[in-house]
């Protein structure tokens, strides 16, 4: 779940907002305890927050991806202890030389409470950036989005396990799509490694466990905090633990060539994007709602597959696409409920009408897009299964001649 999925689930638990994404094992963002308080007026358009929020958290999961494999510098230990190294020096001078941070001083935070609600919550989300950072080392960006759509399903298990929420066969029933889904999906990954999909399958129970913790955190009134907030406290102790396992684990084996071919100033230009990333939520929580935020988030998921298929040329199958879409449904309904979808796809229905009367011919040009999309998707998967041979597999002779036409 993302740090903006996570800002969601508390907001619809009836809890200060939160925030799913994803968080990621491979995005470094912190927990969310409450809605942030609105930035100063400004004359942007909402649109613009969403955007920056979804090309910065996009540009995240790529970026470590590349680092992590592209570029060789297999030690996911080592960057997620830098991003967070990285976090706390730049939330310490907000602290001293900006404004953004003052809402802290309401929290009620000394040593006894910091080792026992600050530091375990700490060490889960340790746990979880190190699991799901290595996981990127064996599986590809689309199929850990794929998986991350259970992330809902996980939380809310670990919920009850936990006796945050009470257990309910409902709600079980309605993010059962979601597994199903990511059933479906898992089983037409090409580039299927175990070690990799038990990695991130332990990076998403560690992420859940980090949920239900701050959910029992968000218990006491008093601890109400903003997303730089948050940061600001859990940074610390992240990035002592991760620097700790690092030492042992990696430092060892690290060498400053290794260090040198990625080239210092992109690791610090990764420093800042993930760090950016978080400024940007709090901008976003405090212009959007939460049905567009969860619609953001499914937009930027899928971008974000449709992005590792073009820059890493991960194979996505038709089986994998039509399983991924049963989850994203699964996960929308979740979320949003069945009373909310209606609402929306009233609103899109009506919306998409007076579209087609403004711009007909753009309206056609769109459907025709779609379709031609569609059918490409249904002859890979038909491709896929192996059942048609080579000599009458419609890719054959289809990819030629899209080469021809630029495509």
């Amino acid at each position: 779940m993302s740090h903006k999925e996570e800002a969601i689930e508390m907001q619809e638990k009836g809890h200060p907002m939160e925030d799913d994404e994803r968080s990621d094992p491979a995005e470094p963002i912190l927990p969310t305890t409450e809605k942030a308080p609105e930035p100063p007026k400004a004359a942007l358009h909402p649109a613009v927050y969403v955007a920056t929020w979804i090309t910065l958290s996009s540009s995240t999961i790529l970026f470590n991806k590349y680092i992590l494999s592209t570029a060789g510098f297999h030690y996911p230990i080592v960057l997620t202890a830098w991003h967070l190294t990285f976090a706390t020096i730049m939330t310490q001078l907000m602290a001293r030389f900006t404004h953004m941070l003052d809402s802290r001083k309401k929290v009620p935070m000394n040593g006894h409470v910091y080792l026992r609600k600050i530091v375990p919550i700490g060490l889960m989300f340790s746990l979880s950036l190190i699991c799901g950072n290595q996981a990127y080392l064996y599986l590809s960006v689309s199929f850990i989005q794929m998986l991350k759509a259970t992330m809902p399903v996980v939380t809310l298990v670990t919920g009850w396990i936990f006796g945050v929420s009470p257990p309910s066969m409902k709600t079980l029933s309605n993010v059962s799509f979601i597994v199903l889904g990511v059933i479906i999906a898992s089983f037409g990954e090409i580039k299927f490694v175990l070690i990799g999909f038990l990695f991130q399958c332990a990076g998403i129970i560690f992420e859940a466990t980090r949920l239900v913790m701050v959910q029992q955190l968000l218990s006491g009134a008093e601890f109400k905090m903003d997303p730089l907030v948050s940061l600001y406290y859990f940074a610390p102790v992240c990035a002592v633990m991760n620097t700790v396992i690092a030492l042992f684990a990696e430092v060892p084996h690290l060498t400053l060539a290794e260090v040198s071919n990625v080239g210092y100033s992109v690791l610090l230009l990764n420093g800042v994007v993930a760090f950016l990333l978080n400024i940007s939520v709090v901008f976003l929580i405090g212009k959007t709602s939460s049905l567009v935020m969860t619609l953001c988030g499914v937009l930027k998921d899928i971008l974000l597959v449709l992005a590792s298929m073009l820059i890493f040329r991960d194979p996505v199958t038709g089986l994998q696409a039509f399983g991924y879409s049963i989850a994203i449904c699964g996960l929308l309904y979740y979320r949003l409920g069945a009373d909310h979808m209606k609402e929306y796809f009233g609103h899109a229905k009506r919306g998409w009408a007076d579209y087609g009367v403004r711009h007909p011919v753009l309206r056609k040009v769109t459907v025709g897009l779609v379709v031609v999309f569609t059918l490409l998707m249904l002859l890979t998967a038909v491709s896929s299964t192996g059942v048609v041979p080579d000599s009458a597999n419609p890719v054959k002779w289809l990819t030629p001649l899209l080469g021809k036409l630029g495509v």
